[in-house]
């Protein structure tokens, strides 16, 4: 299969191999979302929703970041039916006073200058053999296999698969409604979306599993049923990854031309945006392709899907930490700051167009600020103490 190469320089990167810090200050487009900067927030799992109902702190929550210059905000996973997830705090995107909370968010949001958009979430075999919510029903996934191997619950059915994607398709309704700017499928780490994609988790022997094809024919037909809901020109982000938890060595891709498969076929069904997942962010994909000339051996996960599809591109993974997450995860685990170089190296070959943030606003609400004013030495270091705290 030949690798067509998209032109993927943006016009406000510079010429050279690396962008300037006020680069990253300038406005972009998603299509019909007029983003004020590239600073995006990463999605981060916070469980501060009792009933899965967003409250008044969670709506404060999301608009310092707002008010802080963070144009795009992609809020933690929210479930997208009453099966999708184990937690009852975890925020959900159906139920009038769950909308309701929801819709506080977004005008707080708004009311700060910034963008939001949900990430629509359902678990599949990670949601576990035992939740607390909606303990009465089956855990469902494409063959009862977690990410770990373990058995957990069973494969859905067909008929099942039909209802979970309408249940997508609902919440992304109901977010265009409730006035968010754009919504990402979470097809990442492990979930329900990706447990299809990955062989390590499919092993159904009907028409949604075997090869690549049919491994990626429920995530599209989610997709076609979300871009159907919320029209032609709303933002629909896919976030995929090729690590699984606990897995850091998995690939649903195992080369350049399998992740083009993935990624276009991806784009055909209506994703408008790509939302690459990885731990670090300046490490390349493919290492391995370095015959094919050095430019592409050190192309990083969202450097190759840029080049593969052309479409806008979120990087992610550790940006202005030392430490990836599953180190400052721990009790007591930290991550001091970490310069910005080699992300400006990236954005000035065209290799991303926003770039999301994650642990970095967990600790420091105001950090797009504080680079933004070149304060950079009053930016707090992230500690563990800071996934407890929401403020």
């Amino acid at each position: 299969m030949t690798i067509e190469h998209a032109d993927h320089r943006d016009a406000s990167a510079a010429e050279d191999s690396s962008a300037p810090l006020s680069a990253l200050f300038t406005p972009f487009d998603l299509g019909s979302l007029h983003v004020p900067n590239r600073f995006v927030m990463a999605p981060m799992t916070r469980e501060f929703s009792p009933g899965g109902v967003p409250t008044d702190e969670v709506a404060g929550y999301y608009a310092r970041r707002a008010a802080a210059g963070v144009g795009l905000l992609i809020t933690e996973g929210v479930y997208v039916s009453e099966d999708s997830g184990p937690s009852t705090r975890v925020p959900r995107l159906f139920g009038e006073e769950q909308l309701a909370g929801w819709r506080k968010v977004v005008d707080a949001v708004h009311a700060a200058g910034g963008k939001i958009a949900p990430q629509l979430w359902h678990l599949g075999a990670a949601r576990g053999g035992h939740p607390e919510y909606s303990p009465h029903l089956p855990t469902l996934s494409p063959s009862g296999i977690a990410p770990n191997g373990a058995e957990r619950g069973r494969a859905a059915t067909v008929e099942e698969l039909a209802r979970i994607r309408d249940d997508f398709a609902r919440a992304a309704a109901a977010a265009k409604e409730t006035g968010f700017d754009a919504v990402e499928l979470h097809g990442a780490h492990g979930y329900l979306l990706d447990q299809f994609l990955w062989e390590g988790t499919n092993r159904r022997d009907d028409s949604y599993g075997g090869s690549l094809e049919a491994r990626l024919r429920f995530p599209l037909e989610v997709v076609a049923a979300v871009r159907e809901a919320v029209g032609p020109d709303f933002p629909v982000i896919f976030r995929f990854s090729q690590w699984k938890s606990g897995d850091y060595g998995a690939r649903i891709a195992g080369s350049p031309e399998e992740l083009a498969a993935v990624l276009r076929a991806l784009a055909g069904a209506g994703v408008s945006v790509f939302h690459p997942s990885t731990r670090r962010h300046w490490e390349p994909a493919f290492p391995e392709t370095g015959a094919a000339g050095a430019a592409d051996a050190q192309l990083g996960l969202a450097g190759w899907t840029k080049k593969l599809t052309g479409l806008p591109v979120i990087t992610v993974g550790s940006v202005g930490l030392d430490n990836t997450f599953e180190v400052t995860w721990q009790e007591d685990g930290r991550s001091d700051v970490r310069g910005l170089e080699a992300l400006l190296e990236q954005f000035g070959r065209g290799e991303f167009d926003l770039v999301a943030l994650g642990r970095v606003l967990l600790s420091d609400p105001a950090w797009v600020a504080k680079l933004r004013d070149g304060r950079t030495e009053e930016i707090r270091p992230f500690s563990a103490e800071d996934r407890h705290r929401l403020s």
